[in-house]
């Protein structure tokens, strides 16, 4: 069924190979490049590539310099018996030397905060087993992959909205065309009509009717021309001009598209989106899990250390180890974040499904869509052809004199109508078009 699309549409409207237009390619690069939501999306990816940053650091070691001075008195000390464990042997050794080299001493008591005492040191951790950083890492960089998926997202969207901008700029444009000519006509049959009752051939209800034809089409011109004027300021909008800034015209939109592509809906940023949301909840899930697991980290401080600023060879020191730490109990609040995250993968599995059969039926819809504005864009071309034939007839037996005025409006009405009919088919057919490449996230971004 996809091949049969594709060969019928090239079958009906191979007039010209259709390659992406230029013109049209850089108005979306302007888009892309100056829309202020693209630069938000942009702003959030940059944000979540330092939060990946942040994430990888945790892995190395942290160092830093840590100095204190303290004060002390009172409180607690700890008593040091050495007067009463050494004097009997002092006055011992000095009866036998018979001397007194050897000194009384008296019993010591040390405070235990230590009194006029500094200590400096750099002090170095580094993490030696710690899941919980290797599952935060992985996050931060499913969470960034994931702000680039949405910045695609939006970037198709905003391709599709550029283009159907300005293929409705284009119809406004011809939609002028089209009334200026429709109001040449009408002049024409004002001074036809004007030269007719001048020479009393015709009354002059017709004069009056073309008089009125005529502020009819110059009515209809003016709202043509607003409209042209709200459509160009809307693209301007969307690729951040200014509103008035003039918008060069393709004369080439004046072919149907005729390069199609079969279903592709499977290769959407959508489902990227959810599996990177799946892969974000897995990781959360095994981060949980890592809450059971010990974690191991090693210390060393190495600084100077004395009393009253002194600083000697003994002053220095090192003093490293490592640590354990495991969680024994949390009153099951992992067990129970477990629950919630899986049931949030519960959701996002439904999610894709759902989200699947949206995408087929949005395509589905685009291309029937599609196939529609082109059969409309077929007939409206032939109504057109002959149209203008019939009022190219009319007008001249009018000028003979053998046919009513309201024969020639109605051949003219008819002539316009079918003009802005088929004006209008063209450019549907192409934000039909637009909509298709859409829904199959067929656009390549070439830049």
């Amino acid at each position: 069924m996809k091949c049969v699309f594709k060969i019928y549409l090239v079958f009906c409207f191979g007039l010209l190979g259709y390659s992406q237009n230029k013109l049209l390619e850089d108005y979306i690069k302007i888009g892309l490049e100056n829309n202020e939501v693209v630069k938000q999306h942009n702003f959030n990816i940059n944000k979540s590539i330092w939060a990946l940053k942040e994430a990888n650091s945790l892995f190395y070691p942290t160092t830093s310099f840590n100095a204190n001075y303290t004060v002390a008195a009172g409180g607690r000390t700890i008593d040091i018996p050495i007067g009463d464990l050494l004097n009997p042997v002092y006055n011992t050794l000095n009866q036998l030397t018979n001397s007194s080299v050897f000194p009384r001493l008296e019993n010591q008591s040390v405070l235990i905060n230590p009194n006029n005492f500094y200590d400096a040191k750099i002090h170095t951790t580094v993490p030696l087993l710690n899941y919980e950083i290797i599952y935060n890492k992985r996050i931060k960089r499913y969470q960034n992959q994931l702000r680039q998926v949405e910045v695609d997202i939006y970037k198709r969207e905003l391709v599709k909205d550029i283009k159907i901008a300005y293929f409705k700029y284009m119809q406004s444009k011809e939609a002028i065309t089209i009334y200026e000519t429709a109001l040449k006509l009408a002049k024409e049959n004002q001074r036809v009509n004007q030269s007719l009752f001048t020479n009393q051939k015709i009354n002059r209800t017709a004069v009056l009717r073309s008089d009125n034809e005529v502020k009819r089409i110059e009515a209809r011109l003016v709202e043509a021309n607003q409209n042209s004027k709200n459509a160009q300021a809307y693209f301007n909008f969307l690729i951040n001009q200014k509103l008035d800034t003039g918008i060069e015209i393709d004369i080439s939109l004046s072919a149907i598209p005729t390069d199609f592509n079969s279903e592709n809906t499977q290769k959407r940023e959508e489902f990227t989106q959810l599996q990177k949301a799946a892969e974000i909840n897995t990781s959360v899930s095994k981060l949980t899990q890592s809450a059971w697991f010990p974690k191991l980290s090693g210390f060393i401080d190495i600084g100077y250390q004395d009393f009253d600023f002194e600083v000697t060879k003994q002053s220095r020191y090192y003093f490293g180890g490592i640590a354990l730490e495991w969680n024994i109990f949390s009153g099951n609040k992992n067990k129970y974040k477990l629950k919630q995250i899986e049931e949030e993968a519960k959701s996002i599995n439904s999610q894709t499904e759902n989200v699947k059969q949206q995408l087929l039926l949005q395509y589905e819809i685009s291309k029937n869509n599609l196939l529609s504005k082109l059969e409309i864009y077929k007939s409206e071309k032939s109504q057109n052809i002959a149209a203008k034939k019939y009022n190219d007839d009319v007008s001249r037996l009018y000028k003979e004199g053998q046919a009513l005025y309201i024969e020639l409006l109605d051949a003219q009405n008819q002539y316009i109508n079918a003009l802005l009919n088929s004006n209008i088919a063209l450019y549907e057919t192409w934000i039909a078009y637009a909509e298709l490449e859409r829904a199959n996230a067929t656009y390549t971004f070439n830049f």
